[in-house]
């Protein structure tokens, strides 16, 4: 598999009041296509502001963030917005859905900002909110009709639906109950097992065992990984494997 996203040498600096806080320390990763990769690690490990970093949602201080071939570290934030929405998807814990607009308005504003052809668009999302297992009656309801599952899952067709090459997921699972959370994680399984890059950050094991690849984040740096396979359910092996190797990391 071919490199999707590469970052040399990433460093991140914070100045408060004349005091430096060094979130990433000279990091270096590369990301295949078709990866399902996350990011763990203890709070203020910099998971978030790599997550950031890598999409960019925030520039490095110091460093080079490559997709696909191209710099993106060096883009304007106009640039970077342009890359963001052609490219990139993202699936925060917050759920950053208007609740002023129906749901099929509110994923095809997305939509609309890269092809202007509304029928298309429009059939795109239909069809998106189909394979993540809702149907046509959550079209004309309004964000806070739906279940917290619901919401995200409407998040993850609004991600997709400029068929980014990848995902970026900030704790999407972290403010859902454990039913609707498997549900999320059904759905963005399925979207990796059909080709989909994902980068994920995550506390959880749960949904952390769903991943290819576990990255773990001290102190700014990546310390290690584990490489786990394709997603198997009820793979004990598989769960096993990951706690031990987290309990190596000191999690």
């Amino acid at each position: 598999m071919s490199t999707i996203l590469e970052a040399k040498m990433l460093s991140k600096t914070y100045s408060t009041n004349a005091v430096q806080q060094h979130v990433l320390k000279n990091l270096n990763l590369e990301i295949k296509e078709g990866d399902f990769t996350v990011i763990m690690g203890s709070s203020g490990s910099g998971k978030s502001t790599l997550l950031y970093a890598l999409s960019g949602m925030d520039h490095p201080t110091l460093g080079e963030i490559y997709f696909k071939g191209t710099k993106i570290s060096e883009y304007s934030n106009d640039e970077l917005a342009v890359f963001r929405r052609k490219h990139a998807g993202f699936v925060f814990q917050q759920i950053y859905l208007n609740n002023t607009m129906s749901i099929l308005d509110n994923i095809l504003v997305a939509g609309l900002l890269v092809n202007k052809n509304r029928k298309q668009i429009t059939d795109k999302a239909k069809e998106l909110i189909r394979k993540v297992g809702l149907t046509e009656e959550v079209y004309h309801k309004f964000p806070v009709q739906l279940s917290g599952g619901e919401a995200q899952r409407i998040a993850i067709v609004r991600a997709l639906i400029n068929a980014p090459e990848i995902v970026f997921a900030d704790e999407p699972t972290g403010a859902l109950n454990s039913e609707n959370a498997i549900n999320v994680l059904d759905v963005m399984t399925s979207m990796n097992k059909q080709g989909q890059s994902i980068v994920m950050v995550t506390h959880d094991i749960k949904t952390a065992r769903r991943a290819n690849r576990i990255l773990y984040l001290k102190d700014g740096v990546i310390i290690d990984e584990c490489n786990l396979g394709q997603y198997v359910k009820d793979d004990k092996q598989r769960h096993k494997q990951l706690r031990e190797f987290l309990e190596r990391m000191g999690w």
